[in-house]
């Protein structure tokens, strides 16, 4: 589910909102009954709305330290005329995100990237994963590997990303519902248990990495209902082999509108997690000091599966892992690494801040 932050920078890139002359852009309805198909799922869907290639995970340095780090890259489709002719007309935009979690600095480090398409500056391939944002990609190659590329001027990172497991379609076969309306939903597939190796640079100095990854596909048309105001959602790698994603959808008084996930045990068997399934309660709360927003940076995952219920407790890295996009017009999010026992991942909480608008 997940990560809809493009709307405010899509419009800055786009020039302004469309003249009331030009007929709105008509998108796809995300449906049931779908089949996901390799390699071309992998790559985009540019007649939906928007759509994202998400990675996060837990790097391990040479002397043992842990850094978490997220690797994002974005595409909306505007509503701007496809009939205008204009080489200059953004029909689709790219954006990206990397972010370093590095416990020793105690705050995130990030950056961005972000052009319209075209010109040599940004693209997202149909077929197979790559996209690309000026100096940075993410492809996957003949091997099924995936490179990811992104540099800035606080932190580089060389990584490839080898699966050790399928693909893992969320909801029912990759049709993930968002909320009580069937429109709202997304197609959804990860792909937990990457194994990662690579380069960290940082202060000019390259050390090599290892550790896992998860990758998040999504592309929808329409999310989130009117109600909604953010989500929480995580995706952890277990010791033992298994993955689970877990979300809640949010109303302004913090009530789960809409909940599911998957849990795929160390055996490949998946379980399909439904609203009934899913339960977020809070434990710590930290509070940012540049934006005021609280956050429930620890909480008590709790998932109904076969055999009982079972508990994940999701502790960060460490509380400040906000992201604060506002200065290139994105929202204010919380992202971070957490260890839970038995596991690994990462945790978003989005509308926090602000309710999202998308």
């Amino acid at each position: 589910m997940r990560r809809a932050l493009l709307p405010l920078a899509a419009l800055a890139l786009c020039g302004a909102m469309p003249p009331a002359s030009y007929p709105p852009a008509s998108y796809p309805v995300v449906r049931p009954g779908i089949a996901l198909r390799f390699p071309a799922d992998h790559g985009a869907h540019p007649a939906f709305r928007t759509e994202w290639w998400y990675v996060t995970g837990l790097l391990r340095t040479a002397n043992g330290r842990d850094v978490g780090f997220q690797i994002t890259f974005f595409r909306t489709r505007p509503q701007t005329d496809a009939a205008n002719p204009s080489r200059f007309a953004a029909g689709q935009v790219l954006f990206a995100h990397a972010a370093l979690s590095d416990p020793a600095i105690g705050r995130l480090l990030h950056a961005e990237r972000a052009a319209r398409a075209g010109f040599g500056l940004a693209a997202a391939r149909i077929g197979d994963t790559d996209v690309r944002l000026r100096d940075w990609r993410m492809r996957r190659l003949a091997d099924g590997r995936f490179v990811a590329t992104v540099s800035s001027a606080e932190f580089a990172l060389s990584l490839t990303l080898n699966p050790r497991q399928p693909p893992l379609p969320q909801g029912e076969g990759g049709y993930s519902r968002k909320g009580p309306d069937p429109r709202q939903a997304s197609y959804y597939y990860s792909i937990p248990h990457l194994a990662v190796a690579g380069t960290l640079t940082r202060n000019g100095r390259a050390v090599p990495v290892f550790g896992r990854a998860w990758l998040d596909r999504e592309w929808s048309s329409d999310y989130l209902g009117g109600a909604a105001v953010g989500w929480d959602w995580t995706g952890l790698n277990l010791n033992d082999g298994g993955a689970l994603m877990a979300f809640r959808i949010r109303d302004k008084a913090g009530r789960a509108l809409w909940a599911g996930g998957s849990y795929r045990g160390r055996d490949g068997r998946v379980v399909r997690l439904t609203p009934g399934d899913v339960r977020f309660t809070p434990l710590t709360r930290w509070r940012s000091r540049r934006t005021g927003a609280v956050y429930p940076v620890a909480q008590m995952l709790s998932v109904r599966l076969p055999g009982g219920v079972r508990h994940y407790r999701l502790t960060p890295l460490f509380a400040d892992q906000e992201l604060d996009g506002r200065r290139s017009g994105m929202p204010v999010y919380w992202e971070g690494a957490v260890r839970t026992d038995g596991g690994s991942g990462y945790l978003e909480l989005t509308g926090y801040a602000a309710p999202l608008s998308l």
